[in-house]
């Protein structure tokens, strides 16, 4: 790992240009890891021209800062580009990436598509921010951090562990927090910023559990059709995140979003506890980790069949296992 980071570190500083891309439908991870990527450069290469875009947001996390202005096609040629948490081209949230001089790719999800001309690729890491975390901490005396990217990354790390509650990555998740905890970190404001809710959010909440359905093996999913986000008011960003409302059924060992696209698809966000969900993830378009993924569908048909496998995964863990809970 370590030679990785030094020719990671030695390609970066050749460069006096750099442009930090991440996924679509970016998360805490995804912006939290560019984010804090970009403010560890700035601050360690004060003359480098550093660059954090993307074409998309998430207002939740707004707090952690924002992209930087939109650069032209021509801008990307003399470039070093790196993508962060991002396991195949086409859900790279740019258009020019490819145009880049050079592309290095860092990445903790079960590998799709190998791309770039470098990369570094982790499975065992609980989110992208632990390996930014750590190319900083096991090379202090190259690099430099400040609050802003410590905030940044502690929170892809809390938000990609589910509160450090997943199992995938636990010890390193524990150790590049601890790490980070040595910097001035407000956690106060961060817990606050991503957890808090509006009072009209917690009523509009109720009434979306109230349309919770359960599989007969123990899938809990909520359907959150086109006609529900208008009458709540929901943008995309908030009727992905129902997923939440069904993580602490005790009954259910996976459970599942679907939220309709304006384009007439429907997103998959699929969780579980003690089973693995990703091969069903990738049977349906998508991919992830092993208990977090996300998917898409193109039918209620295609939504039904999907509900049906993640039924049968149920039936045939708790066969295997007596007493599982």
């Amino acid at each position: 790992m370590q030679q990785k980071m030094n020719s990671i570190i030695n390609k970066i500083e050749e460069y006096s240009k750099i442009i930090i891309l991440r996924h679509k439908r970016p998360d805490g991870d995804a912006l939290g890891a560019a984010y804090g990527l970009r403010a560890i450069l700035k601050e360690t290469y004060p003359d480098k021209e550093i660059y954090a875009l993307g074409k998309d947001k998430a207002e939740y996390l707004k707090f952690l800062g924002s992209d930087d202005v939109p650069l032209s096609e021509e801008e990307y040629k003399d470039a070093l580009v790196i993508v962060l948490d991002t396991g195949n081209k086409d859900r790279v949230s740019d258009d020019y990436f490819e145009k880049a001089n050079y592309i290095i790719k860092i990445d903790h999800h079960i590998p799709l598509e190998d791309y770039g001309n470098m990369s570094w690729v982790d499975e065992e890491s609980g989110a992208v921010c632990c390996m930014i975390t750590k190319l900083w901490a096991y090379n202090q005396e190259r690099l430099k951090i400040n609050e802003e990217a410590a905030r940044c990354l502690y929170t892809g790390i809390t938000t990609d562990t589910g509160r450090f509650k997943y199992s995938c990555g636990y010890n390193d998740a524990f150790m590049c927090a601890n790490e980070l905890m040595k910097t001035t970190i407000d956690l106060e404001k961060i817990y606050s910023n991503l957890y808090l809710k509006n009072y009209e959010d917690i009523l509009v909440s109720g009434a979306l559990s109230k349309k919770i359905k359960m599989t007969e093996n123990g899938v809990a999913y909520l359907y959150v059709t086109k006609k529900l986000q208008k009458k709540y008011k929901l943008n995309q960003e908030q009727a992905s995140n129902t997923v939440g409302l069904m993580d602490s059924i005790k009954e259910s060992i996976i459970y599942i979003a679907f939220i309709d696209n304006l384009d007439g698809s429907i997103r998959v966000r699929l969780r579980s506890r003690f089973v693995d969900i990703n091969t069903i993830a990738e049977k349906y378009h998508g991919g992830g980790h092993a208990k977090a993924s996300g998917a898409t569908v193109y039918s209620k048909k295609e939504m039904n069949m999907l509900l049906i496998d993640a039924d049968k995964l149920i039936k045939d863990y708790k066969e295997k296992n007596e007493g599982w809970l």
